[in-house]
């Protein structure tokens, strides 16, 4: 029974250690995986619907001081845009340079995940 709760424990720990890992990463992390597929996990603080099939998502801080940018293109996804302000998002795509900023790009529902 002890050698069962301590895994459960130790198990916890890892998944808790690996989770904050993957959600905080720096600029200069992000620029390591350019052209790799990874995911981001961040807080949205602005965001700029340009028309009804480009809407920009800035994360880690508001524009122009955004850490990164997502580009959601295309008009298969469908979120409430009114509410995402302040939410922690989950997106999975391939880490690019937009204009010198990190940016991941996205067209399809399952590339993004609600915390």
């Amino acid at each position: 029974m002890k050698k069962l709760i301590f895994s459960a424990l130790v198990f916890v720990a890892f998944s808790a250690t690996a989770f904050a890992q993957e959600t905080t990463f720096s600029a200069t992390e992000f620029n390591k995986k350019l052209g790799k597929t990874g995911m981001l996990c961040d807080t949205i603080y602005s965001l700029h619907i340009v028309n009804d099939t480009l809407t920009f998502l800035n994360m880690g801080s508001a524009y122009p001081n955004q850490k990164y940018t997502i580009a959601i293109k295309g008009n298969k996804i469908t979120l409430d845009w009114t509410k995402l302000k302040g939410k922690p998002l989950c997106v999975t795509g391939v880490f690019e340079l937009y204009n010198g900023k990190p940016e991941i790009e996205i067209a399809e529902p399952d590339r993004i995940n609600m915390k």
